[in-house]
């Protein structure tokens, strides 16, 4: 029954259009109230717990450091490293995408960030060189889900947080995962560039291609730095997301001298109004993830899940069309703040590696963010590629699929991220 009421209170105020902060504090109050232990100082208290974390504090650094590489015209530079590798080959503006994604996914670890910095740049050179529009969105929205998944990722970061599980695993577990992402793209454009009739650019001098290093180095060096200090147990995640927000700062505002006061101060601004929304919906998820925990959700869930816990497999599967349908209506963050708390009880009593099933949860809301009606990604790509919603699900229907194939097959043979993880953890 309690299950029923909280989630009957939290859709019912979500189709009202609630902001799901808000709904989530909501149905919190109407649970509290049928339970019969309604206190106002409770629901304070669960406020203030949620956004009081340290490993949370990562999420406003990461969050600045992607805003001061964008505004810092590291991405650029980015983009242009990539153009020099690729560029000259059938497709290769598609290959550039995919390359710049990835490398952008390892520096910032927001999606929509990357997906709007990348869509602002190449949308318009490749629909010039002859792309089709629509194909050419959908690659970038496909390539800017990688985002979440290759560290550093923000979605881990508040995943760990919420289901209890180290952030530094869940990091080195994602590389492989999100690498074979990008793989999967590069399948899926070689084929649909086959027969394309493009403009293919002219190739670069081999001293174009020593310049476009050399001025892309200090942004290829941030995920080195990052991976290499979590692998060497030099800092924490947090610490991590503190010495990526200071490199980023220095490289645009002393290196590529890009970054003025005004823009730095514009940046800061930008950083917090982001994380105001993080944190306020991390505040509102600890009142809903108590009331979950007093009403004992997880063990009706369990007994709903009960058959499957003796098969692991099934159960895994079971979870992720759970997770696909609420993540066609939910935006990432709410879902892994509703349904972390819920399902990794279950996932212990299973005896599933809790890591492998965060790789797993956050793949699943990053395709999350290709569907619609939420489709954060796919809305944003759709804007700043100056197409339809309509027009933009048809370009991103191959990627998609095979984006889908990717997380299936990690359903299916888990080593693939428990063996990488293993060998980065020693």
């Amino acid at each position: 029954m309690t299950s029923v009421v909280f989630l009957g209170s939290l859709l019912g105020a979500m189709a009202l259009g609630m902001p799901i902060a808000f709904a989530l504090l909501l149905s919190g109050v109407i649970l509290m109230f049928s339970m019969g232990v309604f206190d106002s100082q409770i629901i304070a208290q669960n406020l203030i717990n949620g956004a009081n974390s340290f490993p949370l504090l990562a999420v406003p650094f990461f969050i600045l450091a992607g805003e001061f590489m964008n505004a810092g015209g590291i991405s650029r530079k980015i983009i242009n490293f990539a153009l020099t590798l690729v560029g000259q080959v059938r497709g290769g503006l598609g290959y550039v995408a995919i390359i710049a994604a990835v490398i952008f996914a390892g520096l910032s670890g927001s999606a929509v960030a990357d997906t709007a910095a990348l869509g602002a740049i190449l949308i318009p050179m490749m629909v010039k060189a002859g792309y089709d529009r629509d194909r050419a969105a959908g690659l970038i929205a496909a390539g800017g889900i990688i985002a979440p998944v290759i560290p550093p990722s923000i979605a881990f970061i508040i995943f760990g947080v919420t289901a209890d599980v180290s952030i530094t695993k869940l990091f080195l577990a994602g590389i492989v995962p999100g690498l074979m992402m990008g793989i999967a793209l590069v399948a899926v454009w070689w084929w649909y560039s086959r027969k394309a009739t493009v403009e293919v650019m002219p190739r670069k001098t081999f001293k174009e291609v020593l310049f476009a290093i050399k001025d892309a180095a200090w942004a290829l060096l941030l995920p080195v730095i990052i991976l290499g200090g979590l692998r060497g147990g030099m800092f924490t995640p947090t610490e991590a997301a503190v010495v990526a927000a200071f490199y980023a700062l220095f490289v645009g505002a002393v290196i590529n001298r890009s970054l003025s006061l005004k823009v730095i101060y514009q940046c800061l601004v930008g950083a917090a109004k982001t994380t105001s929304v993080v944190m306020f919906l991390a505040a509102a998820a600890m009142v809903s993830s108590w009331l979950i925990t007093l009403a004992n959700v997880p063990a009706q869930i369990t007994e709903w899940l009960g058959p499957l816990i003796d098969s692991p497999l099934l159960l895994v599967l079971m979870m992720n069309v759970l997770l696909v349908l609420v993540g066609t209506a939910l935006d990432m963050t709410p879902t892994i703040l509703i349904m972390a708390p819920v399902l990794m009880p279950i996932v212990v009593q299973a005896g599933i590696d809790p890591v492998y099933f965060g790789v797993l949860f956050v793949l699943n809301c990053s395709i999350g963010l290709l569907t619609p009606p939420v489709g954060t990604v796919l809305n944003v790509a759709a804007g700043v590629g100056r197409t339809t919603m309509e027009g933009i699900m048809k370009g991103v229907m191959p990627f998609l699929i095979v984006q889908c194939i990717v997380m299936l097959l990690l359903i299916l043979f888990p080593s693939i991220v428990t063996v990488p993880l293993e060998w980065f953890s020693r």
